[in-house]
Order: C-alpha cells, then sequence, then structure tokens
C-alpha cells in the first residue's frame, strides 16, 4: 500500500455529479433502507473510487495496481469533524491513515495506491470514533459480528456474493446459453478463432476475449450484484433457491450439479417464456416502485443472463439504475453545510 495524490481536482471531478445535492429529497429505495443517506445519493456504489493507476513511468509495473481514493462527506445538519481517518485491511489494522479536507468543501478524501484483484474491509475514523463509510452500500458481516464497509479492486475473482451451490447453478446455467455454444458460434470458431497459431492469436487478436467461459460470466454477474446492481441480489438468491427447489423436484435421486444439460435446457426455456411449473412469484420481495410486473418476475435471471443467443458476443442488460443527477455545485452543499452549522 502507497498513499498517492490524484489531486483535489481529481476527487471533485469524481465525486461531486453524486454527492453535491441538496439530500432534500430520498432519490431512490433501491437497496436502502428509509431515511438511509445513500437513498439520497446517485450511484452510491461508485465510492470509494477505484480507478486504473499509473505513475508515468513503470507503466508494466503499475498494470498491476489500482488508485482507491476514498472520500468522507461531510452532510448537512452534521458537525464538521477536527479530524478524519481510514482503517482497513489494506494497512496496519489499528493505525488509521488520515485524511485531508479539500478547502471550501465538506469532503475529506485519500488516494491510496492498491494491488488488483483484491477484497478489503475499511472503516473511517471521525473524531476517532469508528463510522461505516455512509456513502458505499457495500458492507459485510465479519466472523466476530461487527460490519466493515467493503470495495474490491479490478480484476478481483474471488466470490464475493454468492455460496458454492448458487455458484453451480450459475455455472451449469451458463454453460447451456453462452453464444459461442450455439452452433452458430461453435462455426465461428471452427472457422477463424481456433485455426490461429498461439502467435497470430496474440497479434490479430490481442484484445479479443472469449465469452464462452462460464467461470468469466459468473464473476461478472458476482461483481455486478455486488456493487451496480446490489438492489437485485434479493432477486436473484430467490430465483436461484426457486431453480434449486424445481430442479429437485425433477430428480430427487441427483444432485443439481450432476444432472445432465438436457434439463438445464428445459428449464430455461420455461424461464424465458415464464412457464416453470410450480414457480412461486409471490416470493419475490422487491420494494412496489423497483418490482417488475409480475409476468415477467419469472424470468428475472433468464433474461439478464442469457446474452445474445446465437450471436458473437454476450449481451448482460440491467434494470437500470437511476441516472439523473442534480447539477449542483460543489460549493453550494458547503453552503448548505456551513448554515446548518451556523
Amino acid at each position: 500500500m502507497e498513499i498517492i495524490d490524484r489531486g483535489d481536482e481529481y476527487v471533485l471531478n469524481n465525486s461531486t455529479k453524486y454527492l453535491a445535492r441538496a439530500f432534500q429529497e430520498a432519490r431512490h429505495g433501491f437497496g436502502a433502507p428509509p431515511g438511509d443517506v445513500r437513498s439520497f445519493i446517485a450511484e452510491s456504489w461508485r465510492f470509494p473510487i477505484v480507478d486504473s493507476w499509473a505513475d508515468g513511468v513503470n507503466f508494466a509495473q503499475d498494470y498491476a495496481l489500482n488508485s482507491v481514493t476514498f472520500v468522507y462527506p461531510v452532510l448537512p445538519n452534521t458537525p464538521t469533524p477536527q479530524s478524519v481517518g481510514v482503517v482497513g485491511t489494506f494497512c496496519t489494522l489499528f493505525e488509521p491513515i488520515p485524511m485531508h479536507q479539500i478547502p471550501n468543501t465538506p469532503y475529506w478524501a485519500l488516494g491510496v495506491q492498491l494491488p488488483k484483484g483484491r477484497v478489503y474491509t475499511y472503516q473511517f475514523l471521525v473524531d476517532g470514533k469508528p463510522v461505516l463509510d455512509p456513502v458505499n452500500p457495500q458492507r459485510t458481516v465479519l466472523d466476530n459480528g461487527r460490519t466493515w464497509s467493503r470495495f474490491f479492486t479490478q480484476l478481483c475473482t474471488q466470490p464475493i456474493t454468492f455460496e458454492d451451490w448458487e455458484l453451480t447453478l450459475l455455472d451449469r446455467m451458463t454453460q447451456r446459453i453462452l453464444p459461442f455454444h450455439t452452433d452458430e458460434g461453435q462455426n465461428f470458431l471452427r472457422r477463424y478463432y481456433d485455426t490461429l497459431g498461439k502467435a497470430d492469436k496474440q497479434t490479430q487478436l490481442a484484445m479479443a476475449f472469449r465469452l464462452d467461459e462460464p467461470v468469466g460470466v459468473i464473476n461478472f454477474i458476482d461483481k455486478l450484484v455486488a456493487r451496480e446492481e446490489s438492489h437485485r441480489l434479493g432477486d436473484y438468491r430467490v430465483c436461484l433457491r426457486q431453480m434449486d427447489r424445481v430442479l429437485r423436484q425433477r430428480d430427487p435421486f441427483l444432485e443439481p450439479r450432476d444432472m445432465p444439460d438436457q434439463v438445464y435446457d428445459d428449464l430455461y426455456a420455461e424461464m424465458a417464456t415464464d412457464s416453470v411449473q410450480g414457480w412461486d412469484t409471490s416470493a419475490y420481495g422487491l420494494l412496489p416502485e423497483a418490482a417488475p410486473p409480475p409476468q415477467l418476475r419469472g424470468r428475472v435471471l433468464a433474461s439478464q443472463v442469457r446474452g445474445q443467443r446465437g450471436g458473437v458476443r454476450l449481451g448482460l442488460p440491467r434494470e437500470p439504475l437511476l441516472r439523473s443527477c442534480h447539477r449542483h455545485h460543489a460549493l453550494q452543499l458547503a453552503a448548505d453545510h456551513g448554515a446548518a452549522a451556523r
């Protein structure tokens, strides 16, 4: 871990679009309980800011690193702290790293350089008191029962969201529906990709990635519902539990991981047409404003996993988050906070 300074302008450019607003009414109810500050923030999953890193000299070495910028916003109607720091698994746990306040704003910030492919937990220390990140929706409960904020760096392949049996179901389902598993996809691979030598693949297709490996798609889904689409995690879990139940009803003598491919082909076809016998759509506990129509609930997972069947790329459509942002400047929030403090 190394402390880096990307400058106050970098922090403001990546923060104010989401944080600079009056906080007078909730923006959404995605994954946040009533009154939670995260429901007032657009795209709170963007924090802390995980970005690429290069010092301009050691490009090969820097590719393995990310810059991570922690931002602690002092919200309106709260006192201005005298000090803010951060502790986490990326540093000596009981030695907080001090953050600095950006002049004339309510933002405290700290940049660090961390390896890619890792999962970290952290807390802020505000005037010596440990607090969770009020913006980042990612949280995890440790073995001791205490809750910490969490984030992961790019290229992380460690499962974060799903349990082993859920990953197994996703693996079996995605194996049957990925685009290169179709006749057209296999024909493309035989005619164009498989005939190339290793050197040609590295030169002609240096930036091409085959999307027919379930492990990559499953990791993508795992990280998607851990961060951007965390408000849909409940639906995924309900759907996977029902898949497990339906499969066990169809063959009580085999574990779902050991069932033949045809069973998954049949289940997927039924899910895509919302015709799975025994599927309980009432099990979805979505908030009314976030829930899809009842006739679509049975195929939430199918629509998000299947991509473009018969194509040569995998598309993963997502329920759009609220993308609109109020155009308040950071100084407006600072003024609101200053007025509240007075």
